[in-house]
């Protein structure tokens, strides 16, 4: 018998989702963000980068400003306001302290809940390779859900007038091939077809396909896939690391 999925907790009011690249939040989430939207809950993302090493036929100087553009497009279609950019280098990004203070900063600074990323493991699911950008940024993401706690972590911060915060409950992993929780995606299904769309100049480079088939065929699949671990509902799935 397959396992079945535990909803995501519910009592929490605000969330944090850290991640390194636009649109990785719309091909791993959105629907599940459009539900706590919905149900009155705060949301900010905080992106690593801008994604300005993501499409091979426009420079950096020019990328970067217009997937910044596109992303805080596609966060208002799922009710998000809150968009921050970390500026660390697309495609390049190192993992250690440097960028674990960075993530402890952010949390320090909005006090989340529930702190949401995007697979930090070698593959996806054992089949794919995952890039060194996504790993760096899922692991530090974890590890400074507790740093932003500890007061002699980056005691620089506090100095700056971001005091500790000990308050994050749970880190949920999008993305995971060992997921644990889910999401009903029922209601928010279209609309993170919408925001993924937001994403054009991406997606228009990723695929031959015509974009709304292409996210639409992507998302609705992901969430089927899951409804036979979940009472039959299509659903965003998490692996959730309880604090």
């Amino acid at each position: 018998m397959t396992d079945q999925l535990d909803p995501m907790p519910t009592d929490w009011q605000r969330a944090l989702a850290v991640v390194a690249h636009p649109d990785d939040l719309e091909y791993g989430c959105a629907a599940a963000v459009a539900a706590w939207t919905d149900a009155g809950r705060e949301v900010g993302y905080v992106l690593a980068t801008r994604g300005e090493a993501g499409i091979d036929t426009i420079e950096p100087a020019r990328c970067g400003p217009l997937r910044e553009k596109e992303q805080r497009a596609s966060a208002a279609v799922v009710g998000v306001s809150t968009v921050e950019f970390l500026d660390h280098r697309d495609g390049v990004i190192e993992y250690g302290t440097g960028l674990r203070r960075d993530i402890a900063a952010a949390i320090r600074k909005h006090r989340p809940e529930l702190v949401v990323t995007l697979n930090h493991r070698d593959t996806w699911g054992g089949v794919a390779w995952n890039t060194p950008d996504h790993v760096a940024v899922g692991r530090a993401v974890l590890d400074a859900a507790g740093d932003a706690g500890n007061r002699w972590i980056f005691p620089e911060l506090a100095e700056q007038g971001l005091q500790p915060w000990n308050g994050v409950r749970w880190v949920a992993v999008a993305g995971s091939s060992s997921p644990t929780h889910a999401v009903d995606a029922t209601e928010g299904l279209e609309r993170s077809v919408r925001s993924l769309l937001e994403h054009r100049s991406y997606i228009e480079v990723l695929t031959d396909e015509d974009p709304e088939t292409y996210c639409r065929d992507f998302l609705t699949g992901n969430a089927r896939s899951a409804a036979e671990r979940f009472g039959g509902r299509p659903a965003v799935t998490f692996e959730l690391f309880p604090r």
